[in-house]
């Protein structure tokens, strides 16, 4: 996570633009006269808003649970895929 001053941020904006897309770093801009904001892909902002949708309910969050201890624990089954 890279923290940049406004100014700076602005001043390369292309480079850090390039370097939140190609890089997947989230930079902080900070603002002497204003709040701070976050900079981030689309990809992990969609992934984080994904994984909050997933995480909304008590009942899906327990599924994932029992999903996860049960992969962990050796408890589960592989399937080869069926290919058209």
């Amino acid at each position: 996570m890279e923290v940049i001053n406004y100014t700076e941020f602005r001043r390369n904006l292309a480079k850090n633009l390039d370097m939140v897309s190609d890089d997947a770093e989230t930079v902080i801009v900070s603002r002497t006269k204003g709040k701070n904001v976050v900079v981030m892909g689309l990809a992990e902002y969609n992934s984080i808003i994904e994984t909050l949708h997933l995480m909304k309910s008590e009942a899906n969050r327990k599924r994932l649970q029992d999903a996860i201890d049960e992969m962990n624990s050796g408890q589960h089954q592989s399937h080869k895929l069926i290919e058209d």
